[in-house]
C-alpha cells in the first residue's frame, strides 16, 4: 500500500483463500423496527448493568457515555515505560495508567502490520487505551518479515514478559490479558487466540491470517475491515470472520470509505468507539459497554455490522492486590 511499511508478502507467499465456512452471524440494522426494540433492550441492559456494578470488582473509571467511548483521551493519566530486547521479542514500550487506588488493570498487546514498526504506526493506541484503564505492550517483532505465527508467538512472549518480569508487572491482573494487531499483525493476535484460549479478547484490524485455523478460535474476537482495503479485502476479512466457531463471542465491522492503513499513525473514530466497548467488556467483565455495541449505537462510518449480541464475558477471576509504583523512564 504506497505510503505505509505494513504491506503483505507478494502473492505465492500463503495461501489467502483458506478459510472454512459457518454458519452466517445474524445482522444488526438500524431500521425503525429494530430501534424500537433497541431501545426496550437498551434499557434492560443499562440497568442490569448498574445494578451489577458493585458487583464487579474490575470496572474501572466513570460510567461511559457517547461522547466518551468516542475519545482518545480517556480519564486516567498514565505513562510510559521502554521494553528492552531479549524476551522473546524485539523489544517496545508499555503504557499504563499512573493511578494506583483502583487495583490491578486488564492489558492488551499490540503487534504492528508486516515490515511495519509499532513505534512508527500504531503508538497512539498505547496512551489511548492506557487512558481508559488498560495496560499495553506494543512490541516491536524479532524481523519486520516476520509471519503471522512468529508475530503470535511473540504477543504471548509480550504478555508473559508483562506480568511475570516487566517494572510494571504489579499493576498487570494476570488473568485478564488480551492481544491485538493489525494486517499481519492482526493474523498474528488471532494466531495467539488459537493458542492460548484464556485471552479474554482478540482484535484483528484488517488482519492477514495465512496460517491459522480460527475453528480453533474460543477467544473472543473482533475484526475490522476497510471498504476500500485492496490489501485484506473486506471480503478475506468476512472470511476470516465466518470461520469462526458459532459459540465464540464475535464482532464484525467493515469501516466505510478505509484503506488499509485507516488506522496507521492516526486514531480511527469508528475504530475507538467501537473498540474499546468490546474489550471492556470482555477484559473488565464491564455491562455498561453493551449499550454500545448491542445493537450497534452509532452506525456513522459504518458499513456493515454484525455481531453475536449480547456479546457475554466469562465469570470475572479474583483480583490482585494494588500495585506500587514502578519506575519510568
Amino acid at each position: 500500500m504506497p505510503g505505509h511499511a505494513n504491506h503483505l508478502p507478494p502473492p505465492g507467499d500463503a495461501d489467502t483463500a483458506r478459510v472454512s465456512p459457518r454458519r452466517r452471524r445474524g445482522m444488526f440494522t438500524l431500521a425503525a423496527a429494530g430501534l424500537a426494540a433497541a431501545v426496550g433492550l437498551l434499557s434492560i441492559t443499562v440497568a442490569t448493568g448498574s445494578a451489577s456494578a458493585a458487583d464487579n470488582p474490575y470496572q474501572r473509571g466513570p460510567d461511559p457515555t457517547r461522547t466518551s467511548v468516542a475519545t482518545e483521551n480517556g480519564p486516567f493519566a498514565n505513562t510510559s515505560v521502554s521494553v528492552p530486547t531479549g524476551y522473546g521479542f524485539n523489544g517496545g514500550r508499555i503504557y499504563y495508567p499512573t493511578d494506583t487506588s483502583q487495583g490491578t488493570f486488564g492489558a492488551i498487546a499490540i503487534s504492528p502490520g508486516y515490515t511495519a514498526l509499532f513505534s512508527a504506526e500504531l503508538a497512539w493506541m498505547g496512551p489511548w487505551l492506557a487512558s481508559h484503564g488498560f495496560v499495553v505492550i506494543g512490541i516491536e517483532t524479532n524481523s519486520r518479515n516476520d509471519f503471522d505465527t512468529a508475530r503470535g508467538t511473540q504477543l504471548l512472549a509480550a504478555l508473559d514478559y508483562l506480568t511475570q518480569q516487566s517494572p510494571v508487572r504489579d499493576r498487570v491482573d494476570p488473568n485478564r490479558l488480551a492481544v491485538a494487531g493489525h494486517s499481519m499483525g492482526g493474523g498474528g493476535a488471532l494466531s495467539a487466540a488459537t493458542r492460548r484460549s484464556s485471552l479474554k479478547a482478540v482484535v484483528g484490524i484488517a488482519p492477514y491470517s495465512p496460517s491459522s485455523n480460527l475453528a480453533n478460535d474460543r477467544v473472543p474476537t473482533m475484526i475490522f475491515s476497510g471498504q476500500a482495503d485492496t490489501v485484506v479485502t473486506p471480503s478475506y476479512a468476512t472470511g476470516l470472520y465466518n470461520s469462526l466457531p458459532a459459540t465464540t463471542e464475535s464482532v464484525y465491522l467493515e469501516v466505510a470509505g478505509a484503506d488499509h492503513g485507516f488506522m496507521v499513525g492516526r486514531s480511527n473514530p469508528v475504530m475507538i468507539r467501537t473498540m474499546l466497548p468490546f474489550v471492556k467488556m470482555f477484559i473488565d467483565n464491564d455491562a455498561r459497554y453493551s449499550q454500545f455495541l448491542c445493537p450497534l449505537l452509532d452506525s456513522n462510518g459504518v458499513v456493515t455490522y454484525r455481531s453475536t449480541c449480547p456479546l457475554l464475558p466469562s465469570t470475572p477471576t479474583t483480583p490482585t492486590d494494588p500495585p506500587t509504583d514502578p519506575p519510568t523512564d
